[in-house]
């Protein structure tokens, strides 16, 4: 059993920022990717950003300059930091982890139950 703890989310003002976090835990041998994806109202879900265990970083392009994708391996956390933010911006926030129960298995993967980030105009 795997479980996320997101925090972080809120109301916040356009211009405004937010930090998310996302702390893994369970039965986890390791951790290939983690990262944030995003569902509007009435829109498909997004990816907004990743990071893998090598640290290589994926972003999408309405997100680059504004938001920061990080994490801690001993933590098995990820966060994100979100910075000039945008009425478009708002949505529930997913945080996302690819990962392995054991040595040599099958990478799985686990959504957390999502926070809600408002930004207001």
């Amino acid at each position: 059993q795997v479980q996320l703890v997101e925090s972080g989310g809120g109301l916040v003002q356009a211009g405004g920022s937010l930090r998310l976090s996302c702390a893994a835990s369970g039965s986890i041998f390791s951790i290939n990717a983690m990262g944030w994806y995003r569902q509007a109202p009435g829109k498909q879900r997004e990816l907004v950003a990743a990071i893998t265990s090598g640290s290589r970083m994926e972003y999408a392009d309405s997100v680059k300059g504004r938001f920061t994708v990080s994490r801690d391996n001993a933590k098995n956390t990820v966060y994100l930091l979100m910075n000039s933010l945008k009425p478009e911006d708002t949505a529930v926030y997913y945080c996302h982890v690819k990962y392995r129960r054991w040595e040599n298995t099958p990478w799985r993967a686990y959504w957390g139950q999502g926070t809600q980030v408002t930004v207001s105009s």
